[in-house]
């Protein structure tokens, strides 16, 4: 997995979770109560996301072949994407299922102490793998950046995986603290059942979110306003096009962008030249877009007043004002 895969992050929130949830198992056993199997469910959930994270980058790294020329990349997006609908999704009915069922058939908690103990240690557990999470987003953020901006925007689909499901983790478990909590102090165990189904709730609504983002990239995304602007700098800084006619950008995968555009040059200059002025513009491109790794530019005569207007969901560049 690359650099920007966060392998860390996501080995840090296997180990806390596999943990958090054999404690939760435990304490469910113990006081029976219906928060703390939800919980329980929930960091087994999220242990098998981190699992499929890391296979979905082990299989990103396949070369390309003649059935995928432009390489497995996307695999990270796939396996982003059956974690956020399938595992968040089961953990979430299976939790309103639970809250569910505690509110037809109310009981009592028995040794409240030990789901208390085990929801404060998770909690620092939890705090901790958030804690690294953050760490390893925090370089690839763009400077004044909001997390929320970063998360809707990021094109390694692990880190907001695992920024959501630790920021979901906390909160289920201050929802889970709560319903045993009331539940201990007014013997009424209807509380407890309602912080299930808060977690429930909460794991569903993290499930839309990153199934919504994690399309978007399946569908694909091209280049950010700041890459966009770069790419174009690159190519309009030397003294070889006339004119940017227009310009196509596509993420293959996170660390890899596709660029292709069609370039204006002067009717008289030779063939031999325009194939060095392309090669020239190509290592600039690269070089201030370092994501750019597949570049395809397409010669065109400049004739003013006479291009074709580029498609009408191409990009408006500054070219072009």
């Amino acid at each position: 997995m690359s650099a920007t895969g966060g392998g860390k992050a996501i080995i840090a929130a296997f180990l806390a979770n596999m943990g958090i949830a054999v404690a939760k198992l435990l304490a469910w056993l113990f006081t029976g109560s219906a928060s703390m199997l939800a919980e329980a469910i929930h960091s087994v959930a999220d242990s098998g996301n981190q699992l499929l994270l890391l296979l979905g980058g082990r299989k990103a790294k396949k070369s390309a072949d003649r059935e995928h020329p432009f390489g497995y990349g996307r695999e990270r997006y796939v396996y982003a994407f059956v974690v956020a609908i399938i595992l968040f999704s089961v953990g979430g009915l299976f939790s309103i299922y639970e809250g569910v069922d505690k509110l037809t058939h109310p009981h009592e908690l028995d040794n409240v102490w030990v789901a208390v103990l085990v929801l404060v240690v998770a909690i620092c557990l939890e705090s901790f793998s958030l804690r690294t999470a953050v760490g390893e987003s925090r370089p690839h953020k763009q400077s004044g950046e909001s997390w929320f901006a970063f998360i809707r925007h990021a094109k390694a689909p692990e880190l907001p995986v695992v920024l959501l499901e630790d920021i979901a983790a906390l909160t289920g478990l201050v929802f889970a603290l709560l319903g045993v909590g009331l539940s201990w102090l007014t013997h009424n165990p209807v509380f407890d059942a309602i912080g299930t189904l808060m977690i429930g709730t909460l794991l569903i609504v993290v499930a839309i979110t990153l199934g919504i983002e994690t399309k978007s990239l399946l569908v694909g995304e091209g280049a950010n306003g700041r890459d966009l602007d770069a790419i174009v700098r690159a190519v309009e800084d030397g003294p070889e096009v006339e004119k940017v006619i227009h310009l196509r950008t596509l993420y293959l995968g996170p660390d890899e962008l596709l660029v292709a555009a069609k370039l204006g040059f002067a009717a008289d200059k030779p063939l031999s030249a325009v194939a060095g002025d392309i090669d020239e513009i190509e290592k600039r491109i690269r070089a201030a877009v370092p994501a750019a790794r597949v570049v395809y530019l397409e010669p065109d005569v400049y004739r003013p007043g006479l291009d074709p207007a580029p498609p009408t969901d191409a990009f408006v560049l500054k070219s072009e004002e």
